[in-house]
C-alpha cells in the first residue's frame, strides 16, 4: 500500500467577502477513497485546487508526503493525477500527440504499455490517432483520464469525475477507481449519488462554514 499521505491543516479560504470554509483539518491515509461534496457554491473545486498546488488557501496549509518526507510544492506534479472538466486539451493534437505533449512537460518518458492500457480500459484505443477536435465531450472525459493516470500518482484528485460521461464511460472510471485505491489516495468531489457511493468516507464543506459571510 502506498505510504502517501495527504494533510489539510486548518485550511480556510475567502473570496473577497465571502467565506467559502473555515478551518478544515483534516488526514487522507491510503486505503480509502474519500468524497468531497457539497451543493453547488461551496467550494468543492476551489478545495479541489488547493490540494493539487494550482491555488493557495487563504489560511492554513495542504501538506503533501511519501514514505514520512513533506514534499515541496514545485515537485507535486510528479506525484498527483488531477482530472476535472475543466482542464483543456489541444484539439489541434491527436491523443498520443496530447498524451506525449503532457509526458514531456511532467519530465517523465511515456510508458506506451500503460498508455495503451488505460486507452482500452477507457475505451478510446481505436480513436487514439484521431485528432481531439472530433472528440466528444464524454470521449474527452476519458482522455483526461489516460493524463492523470498514466505516471501512476500516488494521489489521485477527481472533481466531477463522470461530469460528460455515459453509463459505459462512468462504469470505465469506477472500474479505474477500484484498482488505483489499492495503491493510491483517491479523492472525489462530487454531488452525483453514484460517485459518493464509492467513497468510504464523504466530507461535507457545508460543515466548515462556521461563520456567517458578512
Amino acid at each position: 500500500m502506498s505510504s502517501y499521505l495527504l494533510k489539510l491543516e486548518s485550511v480556510t479560504k475567502v473570496f473577497g467577502r465571502r467565506l467559502v470554509f473555515e478551518n478544515l483539518s483534516l488526514d487522507f491515509p491510503p486505503g480509502k477513497v474519500y468524497g468531497i461534496s457539497g451543493p453547488n457554491g461551496s467550494g468543492k473545486s476551489t478545495l479541489s485546487k488547493i490540494i493539487a498546488g494550482i491555488i493557495a488557501p487563504t489560511s492554513g496549509r495542504a501538506l503533501h508526503s511519501a514514505g514520512g518526507k513533506i514534499i515541496p510544492a514545485e515537485k507535486l506534479h510528479n506525484h498527483i493525477g488531477f482530472v476535472s472538466p475543466y482542464l483543456t486539451l489541444y484539439d489541434e493534437f491527436t491523443a498520443l500527440e496530447n498524451i506525449e505533449h503532457f509526458s514531456r512537460i511532467r519530465g517523465i518518458v511515456s510508458d506506451n504499455e500503460r498508455r495503451g492500457n488505460l486507452l482500452n480500459d477507457l475505451g478510446i484505443y481505436s480513436r487514439r490517432n484521431d485528432y481531439v477536435k472530433a472528440y466528444s465531450s464524454g470521449m474527452k472525459q476519458r482522455l483526461k483520464y489516460v493524463f492523470a493516470l498514466i505516471h501512476r500518482p500516488e494521489l489521485i484528485l477527481l472533481d466531477e469525475p463522470t461530469s460528460n460521461l455515459d453509463s459505459s464511460g462512468k462504469d470505465a472510471v469506477y472500474k479505474l477507481i477500484e484498482n488505483e485505491i489499492k495503491k493510491s489516495v483517491v479523492i472525489i468531489a462530487s454531488n452525483e449519488d453514484a460517485d459518493l457511493a464509492r467513497c468510504g468516507e464523504v466530507i461535507y464543506l457545508e460543515e466548515f462554514k462556521l461563520k456567517q459571510n458578512k
